[in-house]
């Protein structure tokens, strides 16, 4: 098949984008495909005036890919890379070369990537396109509005509420909460900009600080627990894997540095703890209208309470990444599994 591996943009998962969308390449050429890597933003600017013949050419993208940083991106540096300084999402040359590929593995991470716009985009476009559906896309996105679909759907999930930025009240009395809590981005990922704060001044810089990635902040009450995924591949839900930072929580440094967590999979759980996470996975995932993958995040606390965090409609992707530890741990390999979400893709919007 000739795909085109989707990457990078101006998500502040930017770096993560490239460092997963690499490995789905490398794997695919392995497989047999005509892979090639590209920046959604950036585009390919030197393309050959034959654009089928870019599927074949050396390197098939792959210079493109770097190793993740513990800092955010320079997106302001990244938008200033681009030659013809435009602003349209799209670079060049990208939607011409999708809409040749047999399909487009997005390899994207937040942002436009992750919040339905783009496979909306991409529907009208008539490009085909892995992962969840623009609906799912853009309410799993939306942290506050998924809450209380899990709230309608049974799923237990910490008590919040969502603040905006330049409406309202935003003390913590106002939110009905107590200290300690947990102040995130409403449509972000990666935990960046999530605070777990103890004090009213803690809670005021957070809130700060969290502002200036969107303005709408989630708040919510800080369970303290252990911290599980549950990832679910053509509706069926995996091993859950457990999380166990060495310092602090789950953060972007834990997340994507070397020996900064520790993860179990299959993780130690009774059995009933166990089966009670992936029916609520099953459930989360069909509420909030997703299709072929996703990831849930969750919290276990003393009291064996299990609580949904929220879903990831398009997770990590390296070979070290969550969704795919879990796989291995019932024998589906990285190649296969990547395989298998372009094959559940395909049939669930294709009728293939």
């Amino acid at each position: 098949m000739k795909i085109i591996v989707l990457a990078g943009g101006l998500s502040t998962e930017r770096d993560v984008s490239l460092a997963s969308a690499a490995g789905i390449c490398r794997t695919l050429l392995e497989k047999g495909h005509d892979a090639f890597l590209l920046d959604v933003f950036l585009g390919l600017e030197d393309a050959p005036e034959d654009l089928t013949q870019v599927f074949t050419l050396p390197g098939h993208g792959l210079e493109i890919a770097r190793n993740i940083s513990k800092e955010e991106p320079d997106l302001a540096a990244v938008k200033a890379s681009r030659p013809d300084q435009s602003d349209c999402f799209f670079g060049p040359n990208v939607v011409e070369l999708c809409r040749l590929a047999d399909i487009t593995f997005i390899g994207l991470h937040g942002g436009e990537g992750e919040n339905g716009k783009l496979q909306a985009a991409f529907d009208l476009l008539g490009i085909r396109y892995t992962g969840p559906d623009s609906l799912g896309c853009a309410v799993a996105m939306d942290k506050g509005f998924t809450k209380q679909v899990f709230l309608q759907s049974g799923i237990d999930t910490p008590p919040g509420v969502c603040l905006h930025k330049n409406n309202g009240d935003h003390s913590l009395a106002s939110t009905g909460l107590s200290l300690p809590v947990v102040v995130k981005p409403c449509s972000g990922g990666s935990s960046i900009g999530v605070y777990i704060v103890d004090s009213e001044e803690e809670y005021h810089t957070a809130l700060e600080n969290s502002f200036r990635y969107e303005d709408e902040v989630l708040v919510e009450a800080y369970i303290k627990g252990r911290e599980f995924a549950c990832g679910i591949v053509a509706g069926k839900a995996l091993p859950p894997i457990e999380i166990i930072p060495k310092t602090g929580f789950f953060d972007y440094a834990n997340k994507y540095q070397a020996g900064a967590t520790e993860e179990i999979c299959p993780a130690d759980l009774p059995k009933d703890v166990e089966e009670r996470m992936m029916e609520l996975t099953v459930r989360a995932f069909r509420a909030l209208k997703l299709n072929v993958y996703s990831r849930a995040d969750f919290l276990l606390d003393d009291t064996g309470s299990l609580y949904c965090l929220e879903m990831n409609t398009l997770p990590g992707m390296t070979a070290a990444s969550l969704l795919p530890k879990e796989a291995q741990a019932i024998g589906i390999g990285y190649s296969d599994l990547c395989e298998l979400i372009i094959r559940e893709s395909l049939e669930a919007r294709y009728s293939l």
